[in-house]
């Protein structure tokens, strides 16, 4: 009978997926085990567009919803802090800081 993993095994393992599926979304030949012990700013070396980032979001969401059993509003929220954590930059951001 194979182990359950543990909360945080599943959370590292979600981590992991998320990443890869933001790379790939982004059109980048990059993986998870490529950045894995960097810790330099990794995620300003690559950048996605806004419309990506909204598809890698809705991915996450539905992933979370389905490994987690998590509502959906908690399930944004938490994609929210992933996105905040490791998204990449925008190559097409509308909007300029005021100097």
């Amino acid at each position: 009978m194979a182990k359950r993993l543990t909360l945080q095994e599943k959370q590292d393992c979600f981590i992991k997926d998320s990443i890869n599926k933001m790379f790939e979304i982004a059109g980048h030949s990059v993986t998870f085990d490529d950045i894995v012990g960097r810790t330099d700013e990794w995620y300003t070396e690559w950048t996605m567009t806004v419309e990506q980032n909204d598809e890698w979001k809705r991915w996450g969401v539905t992933e979370i919803q389905k490994r987690f059993k998590y509502k959906k509003i908690a399930a944004e929220k938490e994609m929210g802090m992933i996105c905040l954590m490791w998204g990449l930059k925008f190559s097409d951001c509308k909007y300029e800081l005021q100097k």
